[in-house]
């Protein structure tokens, strides 16, 4: 009776084995439309998929440890992109291993000084983005070192081995004649990277917000006590996703090559208006105290001398009095098809964590209660 239950359990598990057997053998279709022929004659397969994907670019991420870099690295390794993440620091990688599958995230340990390790970086890929940036001097790197001598490096390594596309990541308010330091090695850094790979596509974000930005947790922090021009300074404000979304539509869109693009918001804000938006959300008052601008940086400077953090810079005392402007001739968002965001429609879910436990759950304001609000603006009591 036993004999007579399990041999056809035994059969009928064999018979249903078989055919998926043979359908787990069979290998996937491809179509010529699948294949692409880069800028120097490489076959790429573009397939639509997800992190399992075969297939896709090779793409070279310098400064992918930094903000803007875990973007574009999780953008490409989802995809099935194979991503290269030169590296300095080995604690500063580690987030950066899960956003694609085994193996399509290689980490390889770099020197911005040193060409071979630079080569070695590169050599093997099909696009690399160079997001290297420095705000604030240190003892080791100063903005030269690092916007036109580190860029260079890499143009010239890119060159090299003649890569497909080259995608830099430059500034707003990028000139060479510029009083800030930062905005005028950016500027140059701009010169030189095209005048060795003419093929280079620039990008210009304007101040970023997103987490671990330097805009909205600085502001809504205990630490950002002093301004030097009544944060009158106005900009566009971007998203950081934002931004990895058009790196990412960059390496699809050969078009885009020898391109400049300004990556900038829908509104212009100053940054007294920001700090209301970020009081406004985090339910407390930050107080900011104006000093003279060579008094602020003096102290900035030993600021930098004594702690090792970026905290604040005399350099950064003078683009408070620099207003963002905007280069009529370079490409926008809605040439690669992006609708960007609105800084106002991100407060609550960056800053929630600054409140006190007491309005920690509190929810952002409607737009009824928002209307409601403004009734109640202009009323005059003349009792």
């Amino acid at each position: 009776m036993q004999k007579s239950w399990i041999c056809p359990a035994s059969n009928g598990f064999r018979a249903a084995a078989k055919p998926l057997s043979i359908r787990a053998n069979t290998p996937s279709r491809r179509y010529l439309g699948d294949v692409s022929i880069t800028r120097t004659g490489r076959p790429i397969i573009r397939i639509q998929g997800g992190r399992s994907a075969l297939g896709g670019h090779t793409a070279t991420v310098f400064g992918a440890t930094g903000f803007l870099g875990r973007y574009i690295v999780h953008r490409l390794a989802s995809r099935g992109c194979t991503v290269v993440v030169p590296f300095r620091e080995e604690m500063a990688k580690r987030h950066l291993k899960v956003t694609g599958d085994l193996g399509r995230v290689i980490f390889m340990e770099y020197d911005l000084r040193n060409t071979p390790s630079l080569e070695e970086s590169v050599r093997h890929s099909d696009i690399v983005y160079n997001l290297v940036g420095r705000d604030y001097p240190t003892k080791n790197f100063d903005f030269e070192d690092v916007h036109v001598e580190g860029a260079e490096r890499i143009a010239e390594a890119v060159a090299k081995y003649d890569i497909d596309r080259f995608v830099h990541m430059s500034s707003y308010n990028a000139d060479k004649n510029s009083p800030s330091a930062f905005f005028r090695t950016k500027g140059r850094g701009e010169e030189v990277v095209r005048s060795i790979f003419p093929e280079t596509t620039i990008v210009r974000p304007a101040p970023v917000f997103g987490f671990e930005d330097k805009l909205l947790h600085k502001l809504a922090g205990r630490s950002n006590l002093f301004t030097s021009n009544h944060m009158q300074e106005r900009f566009w404000p971007v998203h950081s996703i934002d931004i990895g979304s058009a790196l990412s539509v960059m390496a699809e869109d050969d078009s885009t090559a020898g391109e400049t693009y300004e990556l900038y918001g829908p509104k212009n804000y100053s940054m007294a208006e920001i700090a209301a938006l970020v009081d406004r959300e985090i339910i407390k008052h930050r107080r900011h105290v104006n000093l003279p601008p060579r008094l602020l940086k003096t102290m900035a400077d030993i600021y930098n001398r004594l702690i090792w953090w970026s905290q604040t810079s005399a350099d950064s005392v003078v683009r408070e009095f620099i207003d963002q402007k905007i280069d009529p001739k370079a490409k926008r968002f809605k040439d690669l098809g992006i609708e960007p965001a609105e800084i106002a429609n991100y407060t609550f879910h960056y800053l929630q964590g600054y409140r006190s436990s007491s309005y920690y759950d509190l929810p952002p304001a409607t737009e009824r209660e928002k209307r409601e609000e403004k009734k109640y603006f202009h009323v005059i009591d003349d009792q």
